[in-house]
């Protein structure tokens, strides 16, 4: 299937009905995989190798003119010839002229983003000259004619029926292709006919070494080296970023490079090529060696290198990382939402997963980003699975923010006038900024309660949320409280008396106005283990804003937030958060939203709620206080910001701690990533991440007490499962 011209309900629909399955079993395997290698290698070594990969890209792209000039002259002093192409046109017409000099009728090609980028394929056929993939994926979506589903599985949405059907279908093959090994035998006797044949050679480069003029390949399938050594002209095509110093920077990468993108130990192929005088030309003649015939032929080597964009993108400072991608598929493999849809919804013209919004925006533009941007929800698990660290989110949120201020303000922007600052992106629409500013509905909310509730629950009113806002009618909207935790806390006297420890627990949004309770048994439970609790006079931390793109907001919220919460940390209070997305911000995005010694502060001073009870009880607080589980079953789904930020062992220790017997979700994602399961287009997709926890707990849910403790993780469990799933601090609650 390509990609659906637009990103409606439909469309990701008919993706979830016709891919989803494929995409689904693949993308799942090569991560648990990925967990399996990391877990041998030893996570210590693992991020000691991502964080010498990330200082040699970044080396390398602050140094990317330098290492151009030394590649080229060391290529030139192989004998071969480089070419730095400005943009897709130039490249493709670099290579149709190398081609054409060749008088070339057919060329063979290993698997290439960069050749997809640029439309190489379709430049050369529409010259007359036959083009074949010799990937077995990229040769399945070349016979079936549609575009790469996956950075490095192209075909990964086709199962291996769907292959067999395809093939016995264009290639009338005169025996059932009826097991994998046959299908495998059938496409490599059929494209090592090609490659034999071949006049001209492209491969792709993972890595191009400046000192050497050298290039890197990493395969499954080894047809790379055949590629580039069988024919008597190679051309490689690389964009810029591929360039690092040197054989020896190539050592983390090599580590790396297969275990994030499908959790192998190593790649079945490395190849490193110094064409043309170190890459002897396969003779299939010669009786010794079929491998390397040692042909007296004169060997042609083009390297073309690929600006298109790349060096705006270097000198811009938010898209910038977006150049350290080393193409793994990690983010895809990583991410709930590319799990169940895939690359042809979640990708642009080329590119695919969390990381292609980058790649798309400074390739072909914001508008072709704008397709698919909205389905990065911020989670941040990519960050943890990119192998050089990216901070996908921050560049899928940068983005958005362009895309916003990009669109010219309507109708709807009349309908919220005054709903943000002046000075807020005009053309934000309706919807985004209602999310963005969910704070001040919440705020209007719990001042009118319970009429507000009564409102908003009414079908006239759903029906014009669904038409105006996108939100979709089938979800329960919050059910604002008339009196938020701040005021019920600020009503209260005291509890605890030479307190052991000061603490200002975080009133964040859903937590004053709506999930009120989680506050309020957090409050008992931390004055039970001997703290003093304030619950300060503070906005929100700017998460929902951000979430949207509306950066300006966020940074305004940031700083308000920062301010307070760093007067009460100057005063010896330790900042406790319930709402483990707020924690994040403070721990990652605050570092680019406000001052360094505000980030600073509240990242060394804040506390998720159940790593500050775990050090409670750890540093000789009284266990008893709490209400324990005599063995009672409990059902537990993290955050997924609980586990990026590697929290979620604190919960399950304490409720192990009280006797609970705990069975705890290793499902990364419930699917309603806060705004974007409310959303009318994503409602399916949302449900269909959400399934696959559903299936794990409802059996336990029949036993258990199903907690969350995460607000969105809460609401989504609510619609999935019959019990009402609550905050695991509301079992320890001394009043439970």
């Amino acid at each position: 299937m390509s990609k659906p011209d637009e990103l409606d309900a439909d469309a990701i629909r008919e993706l979830l009905r016709s891919e989803g399955d494929g995409i689904k079993e693949n993308t799942r395997h090569f991560n648990e995989e990925r967990y399996d290698r990391i877990e041998e290698v030893g996570a210590d070594t693992h991020e000691r190798y991502r964080s010498e990969a990330r200082r040699i890209k970044q080396d390398a792209i602050e140094r990317l003119p330098e290492l151009v000039e030394r590649t080229k002259a060391a290529v030139e002093d192989n004998g071969g010839t480089v070419y730095v192409a400005d943009d897709a046109a130039d490249a493709r017409r670099y290579v149709r002229d190398v081609v054409n000099e060749d008088d070339a009728e057919s060329v063979v090609k290993s698997k290439s983003m960069t050749t997809e980028e640029i439309e190489l394929n379709e430049s050369l056929e529409a010259s007359g000259v036959d083009v074949w993939e010799t990937d077995l994926g990229e040769f399945v979506v070349q016979v079936a004619e549609e575009g790469p589903s996956h950075i490095v599985g192209p075909s990964l949405h086709r199962t291996r029926e769907d292959v067999t059907a395809l093939f016995e279908r264009e290639f009338d093959t005169d025996e059932p292709l009826d097991t994998a090994e046959k299908l495998t035998t059938f496409a490599r006797d059929y494209l090592g006919e090609r490659i034999e044949a071949a006049d001209v050679g492209i491969t792709g480069a993972n890595f191009v070494l400046a000192d050497s003029g050298s290039i890197a390949l990493v395969t499954n399938e080894g047809n790379a080296r055949k590629c580039a050594s069988v024919p008597d002209t190679h051309v490689a095509v690389a964009g810029l970023e591929k360039i690092i110093p040197s054989v020896g920077d190539l050592h983390p990468f090599a580590e790396l490079i297969s275990r994030a993108a499908t959790g192998q130990h190593i790649p079945q192929y490395l190849s490193i090529l110094t064409p043309p005088v170190d890459t002897p030309p396969v003779d299939f003649d010669a009786p010794e060696d079929p491998s390397f015939g040692g042909s007296d032929a004169d060997r042609d080597f083009h390297l073309v290198l690929v600006d298109n964009g790349r060096r705006e993108m270097r000198a811009d400072d938010d898209l910038r990382e977006t150049l350290y991608c080393i193409r793994c598929g990690a983010c895809a493999n990583s991410c709930a939402n590319f799990q169940s849809v895939g690359g042809h919804a979640f990708g642009g013209e080329t590119y695919t997963g969390g990381i292609a919004t980058g790649w798309e925006a400074g390739i072909e533009g914001l508008d072709t980003a704008a397709e698919f941007n909205d389905l990065c929800t911020g989670c941040s698990r990519c960050v943890n699975a990119c192998p050089v660290k990216i901070d996908i989110p921050w560049i899928n949120t940068v983005v958005r923010d362009r895309i916003n201020r990009g669109k010219d303000p309507g109708f709807e922007d009349l309908l919220v006038d005054g709903l943000v600052p002046d000075d807020e992106t005009a053309g934000t629409p309706l919807r985004k900024r209602f999310f963005g500013n969910f704070e001040t509905a919440a705020k209007l909310g719990s001042a009118t309660a319970p009429l507000s509730n009564a409102v908003a629950s009414a079908a006239p009113i759903r029906s014009a949320m669904e038409s105006l806002l996108g939100i979709d009618a089938r979800r329960d909207l919050p059910t604002f409280e008339r009196t938020t935790l701040r005021d019920w806390a600020s009503d209260r006297d005291a509890a605890a008396t030479n307190p052991r420890r000061r603490v200002a627990l975080y009133p964040d949004v859903y937590t004053n106005h709506v999930q009120t309770s989680r506050g309020k048994a957090a409050i008992r439970v931390l004055e039970a283990l001997g703290c003093e609790v304030v619950v300060p006079d503070v906005g929100g931390s700017g998460r929902a804003p951000l979430s949207q793109g509306m950066i300006e907001t966020a940074e305004r919220k940031a700083a308000s937030v920062g301010e307070t919460l760093g007067r009460y940390a100057d005063r010896g209070y330790d900042v406790v958060v319930v709402e483990p997305s707020d924690l994040a911000m403070f721990d990652r995005e605050y570092e680019r939203l406000v001052e360094e010694d505000v980030h600073r502060t509240l990242s060394d001073n804040s506390f998720e709620l159940f790593e500050y009870v775990y050090g409670l009880l750890e540093n000789g607080a009284d266990e008893s206080v709490l209400t324990a589980g005599d063995g009672d079953g409990v059902a537990y789904h993290s955050h997924c910001q609980q586990r990026t930020l590697d929290l979620e062992p604190y919960t399950e220790a304490v409720l192990d701690r009280l006797g609970y017997d705990v069975l705890t979700s290793d499902v990364e994602c419930c699917g309603m990533a806060g705004s974007f399961g409310y959303k009318t287009e994503f409602y399916e997709l949302s449900m269909d991440v959400g399934e696959t926890l559903a299936e794990q707990f409802a059996d336990a849910a029949d036993e258990r007490a199903v907690v969350a403790s995460g607000t969105s993780c809460l609401e989504q469990l609510d619609s999935l499962l019959a019990p009402v799933p609550r905050h695991p601090v509301e079992l320890v609650d001394p009043e439970a």
